[in-house]
């Protein structure tokens, strides 16, 4: 889409810091960090949000979910038996859950200690 900001980022019209990229996945430091490391994974096809992405290419879903672990790896937040330090992925869809962008992504958060709730 033309008008997506993340399709025209996957496209090289906006610049973007790339830490991960594969043939179907795009990860990219987000411009608003919330903690010392923040992710943006994102499919290179345009999908809505989660939910439309679930329904209609659940494979590509989970290929975004395996590139937010590689990510967390690759930035230092998982030890080698997985437990420490730690890492959140969230994903919000719609305007109501926070959803800014219309194109589905997942935050990949960690470097500090994460409190449940968030805001």
């Amino acid at each position: 889409m033309s008008d997506c900001l993340f399709c025209r980022m996957v496209a090289g019209d906006v610049p973007a810091t790339v830490v991960h990229e594969t043939d179907r996945v795009f990860a990219f430091r987000d411009i608003n960090p919330q903690a010392p490391t923040h992710v943006l994974v994102i499919p290179k096809d345009h999908h809505r949000n989660a939910a439309a992405l679930a329904a209609a290419d659940p494979g590509l879903l989970a290929d975004i979910v395996s590139a937010a672990r590689q990510v967390a790896e690759q930035e230092g937040l998982v030890a080698g038996d997985g437990i420490e330090p730690g890492f959140r992925i969230v994903t919000n869809t719609g305007p109501q859950a926070g959803q800014s962008v219309d194109h589905v992504h997942l935050h990949v958060l960690g470097g500090r200690d994460l409190h449940w709730p968030p805001g």
